[in-house]
């Protein structure tokens, strides 16, 4: 497995100096799928960037399961086939649940192929309100959209959007490298 990047948010660099900090452990997994000249991800109106699918990974749910849901739930997605593990991104985040400190997370990134249509979705309540929708956009312009986002730093602006873009950056070199699938 590959670490493609570890992610501090800049509030926490000095609390991380702390020894006894409560560490709120959360993995999960995200699906890197392409079709044509096209990548699949998220859109999110609230924030104005793009994430690519999936999410958190429920107790004693492998990555694999959780993806397969995610990947499910948030692009309606059928006949989900994992090809390969294209690597994961370790952060410290801040978290707003009262009995932690800070949030440490493990993302992992599949390379997954999809059935030809996208079915209905079922996004929970939150995304719902944030505006977030599947979209299958060109590489290129996620990267270009989420570049000009990150050099306006909104005050609504978190890590994630450093974590997807650089993602997105490492799925646009492996494709210059290998156009079949990222590896």
């Amino acid at each position: 497995m590959q670490r493609l990047a570890h992610l501090v948010h800049e509030s926490l660099a000095q609390l991380l100096e702390v020894e006894q900090l409560r560490v709120l452990k959360r993995e999960a997994a995200r699906a890197i799928v392409t079709r044509d000249d096209k990548i699949l991800l998220l859109y999110t109106e609230r924030y104005d960037d793009f994430s690519f699918p999936g999410g958190g990974i429920d107790p004693g749910e492998s990555p694999e399961a959780g993806l397969h849901r995610e990947l499910h739930e948030e692009t309606g997605a059928n006949q989900i086939e994992i090809v390969s593990h294209f690597g994961y991104v370790t952060e410290y985040a801040p978290t707003f649940k009262k009995d932690w400190d800070v949030m440490y997370q493990t993302s992992h990134w599949f390379n997954c192929e999809i059935g030809q249509t996208l079915g209905d979705t079922r996004f929970e309540d939150y995304e719902i309100a944030n505006g977030m929708s599947a979209a299958w956009v060109s590489l290129e312009d996620a990267l270009a959209h989420n570049r000009g986002v990150i050099q306006r730093r909104p005050s609504k602006m978190g890590i994630s959007i450093h974590r997807e873009t650089l993602v997105l950056e490492r799925v646009a070199k492996a494709l210059v490298e290998s156009p079949q699938v990222p590896a």
